[in-house]
């Protein structure tokens, strides 16, 4: 064989295996025969028996010449190997990011080099005199550098060996200790080989980022703060990134990953470190970890090793962060972190002009089951309000947009957040909801309306889980989130006289801190303003009291509620805002009801089927309808119910 050809450390396992090779076939009269290792024969027992340390271990002085025969050169191939470990090859790289010492090393490049071929292994079937061991046992790597003097041998492949520690090397868990075989990890065998391919065994979830070599020396990052990728970019280094393994196996090939590649490992956590995990980082310091989170991790749940900290305000894009993503300066109506940017960026498919589609759908797939999603179609034109309630939702959108410049460049403090609350109250049908959709259509956002049926619980501590879920969803994309019937969940709290009393007051107490840290826009309807919590109102942006509608403006909601397509006849649009004092969601009800008996009868809208559908509307009111109010169409809506109107 023409060593010369072949990287150092496969000549050194070679020169080992012959050596190895030599001794059980000439110095200890090994031969091979049939169906090895299945039986044990005569001459057999009589060479073990030679062989046992405890019995004089006569084999040791038979052997003497021959290991000094070969001492040249397996020297040479040891200090040729040495030599070996500071260039650039796969397996010298390896070596020097998992720590291991020349001895480690030695065994590591005899377990890789009879993995990566037949022909070795058939020769340690022979030297193991077994056709079932293919591999090296935990006997023969002692037996192999038993010669050396200071070689660790199978203590190479310990527990607590740096092999192990870097998750290179595999050992057989079943068996007597002395015939468990070890071996490289699959990935090892691959990297040796040039495949740079990922272990197939990360966790789900965790990607690689190329970049340069890990800084040195290995060392303990904590980022707590703003965003994920706003914390990504203190690390430097090429970087593994993952979640936090949730098996053995996961952690094994975390390990491994991040050692072949010489990458930096960022767990991304949601929750302090468990016991487990701690005792992983602690154990590999051969690694740099990088803890992120959004919160400070409790010291008592730190990893034991020297550490450092970094913590982080602000995770907000800035104007390089838009550019490199879309090519465009940051857009005021739209405040996004660098994490929900990449996010939006990639859903745009890095065109501009999707931009208010790509932010509608950030936060849509986790609000949808807890939240009504309310596109909005209708705008200013369409909500017929006093002047001075008007401006104040003007307001409320101007307060939004202008977030950017007060707080970060005149630098406001945002107490308690940069958010906005608001209370709309007033009757039902004063146009409370309809408003929230318009704030959001001139804000380019969606409107989340709550479902409070699959928010409130009779279960103690649920709600709040349900409001979490929804705050936190939030959180992750601008929206309008719009709770009707506030007062349903944000009510007065109450003198605690049993259990229940105690936890509904949890619940606001609950909401209060949610509101103050959340960033976005909250909008609370209410039909009774007295009863929402006085903690709330100090918490409250824009207060806006809507009102039943005058004359004029009843005229303007009657002339909005008939559509340019739909047949009308003979309309006193007049006649109905002056002699029905009824709010803007009755007239649109009427409308629609007047629309569907036209349609059912297959004539127009005539002021006759809306004084029918009027009629319905009262009685759903439990109101009485009275001559003064519907004149000349008295008779006809308290007639018999089903006598048609004529044509």
């Amino acid at each position: 064989m023409n060593r010369s050809v072949h990287p150092p450390w496969q000549v050194l396992a070679d020169t080992l295996l012959e050596r190895e090779a030599l001794v059980c076939r000439l110095g200890d009269g090994m031969l091979p025969h049939d169906f090895a290792g299945l039986y044990v024969g005569g001459e057999e027992v009589d060479r073990i028996l030679r062989g046992l340390p405890g019995l004089g271990g006569a084999t040791v002085d038979k052997v003497r010449p021959l290991l000094d025969s070969l001492a040249p050169a397996v020297a040479a191939a040891r200090e040729a190997f040495v030599g070996s470990l500071t260039g650039p090859e796969p397996f010298a790289r390896m070596a020097r990011r998992a720590g291991l010492a020349p001895a480690e090393a030695e065994v590591l490049a005899v377990l890789a080099a009879v993995e990566l071929s037949p022909q070795r292994m058939r020769l340690l079937a022979y030297v193991q005199d077994n056709v079932a061991l293919p591999r090296p046992t935990l006997a023969t790597l002692g037996r192999m550098f038993a010669a050396d003097d200071g070689h660790p041998g199978e203590r190479a492949v310990a527990p607590g060996a740096a092999l192990r520690r870097a998750e290179l090397v595999e050992v057989g868990a079943d068996g007597p200790w002395a015939t468990r075989m070890c071996a490289p990890a699959p990935r090892v065998s691959w990297a040796l080989r040039g495949d740079d391919s990922a272990d197939p065994g990360l966790p789900p979830g965790a990607r690689r980022v190329a970049g340069p070599a890990a800084p040195d020396p290995p060392h303990l990052l904590l980022v707590t703060g703003a965003d994920a990728a706003s914390r990504l970019r203190v690390v430097t280094g090429g970087t593994l990134i993952s979640p936090l393994p949730a098996t053995p196996g996961e952690w094994a090939a975390l390990v491994r990953e991040a050692t072949l590649a010489g990458l930096v490992v960022v767990l991304e956590l949601d929750q302090p470190l468990p016991p487990a995990a701690r005792e992983r980082i602690a154990a590999t310091r051969h690694l740099t970890w990088v803890l992120s989170a959004d919160k400070e991790l409790p010291l008592d749940t730190l990893p034991d090793r020297p550490w450092s900290e970094e913590r982080l305000d602000s995770g907000t894009a800035e104007a390089d962060d838009w550019q490199g993503a879309l090519g465009i300066p940051p857009d005021p109506g739209y405040r996004l972190t660098r994490s929900q940017l990449g996010l939006v960026a990639a859903a745009a498919g890095g065109d501009p002009g999707r931009l208010p589609d790509a932010v509608r759908r950030l936060a849509g797939g986790h609000l949808d089951a807890l939240a009504v999603r309310v596109r909005p179609r209708r705008g200013w034109v369409d909500l017929v309000l006093p002047p001075d309630q008007t401006a104040q939702l003007r307001e409320l959108a101007a307060r939004y947009r202008g977030r950017d410049i007060v707080y970060d460049r005149w630098g406001f403090p945002p107490l308690p957040s940069t958010g906005v609350v608001a209370l709309f109250s007033g009757p039902s049908g004063t146009g409370k909801t309809l408003a929230a959709e318009v704030i959001a259509g001139d804000l380019g956002l969606d409107l989340y309306k709550v479902d409070l049926s699959s928010v409130v619980s009779k279960y103690i501590g649920e709600t709040e889980k349900n409001l979490e879920r929804i705050f936190s969803a939030a959180a992750s994309g601008d929206l309008v989130l719009f709770f009707d019937e506030a007062d349903a969940l944000f009510g007065k709290r109450s003198e605690v006289s049993d259990a229940h009393d105690r936890y509904a007051n949890i619940e606001v107490a609950y909401l209060l801190q949610r509101l103050e840290a959340y960033p976005g826009i909250v909008v609370m309807a209410t039909n009774l303003q007295g009863n929402i919590d006085q903690a709330f109102v100090r918490r409250i942006s824009v207060s806006v009291d809507f009102e039943p509608p005058d004359e004029p403006q009843r005229r303007l909601i009657w002339a909005g509620a008939f559509p340019p397509g739909a047949p009308v006849a003979g309309l006193d649009l007049d006649f109905l805002a002056r002699q029905f004092k009824v709010t803007g969601g009755i007239i649109h009800n009427a409308a629609l009801g007047a629309a569907f008996r036209a349609a059912d009868e297959g004539g127009p809208v005539t002021m006759e089927r809306v004084a029918f559908a009027l009629k319905r509307e009262f009685q759903k009111l439990g109101r009485l309808r009275t001559e003064s109010e519907f004149e000349r169409y008295f008779d006809l809506v308290n007639g018999v119910d089903d006598v048609a109107p004529a044509r």
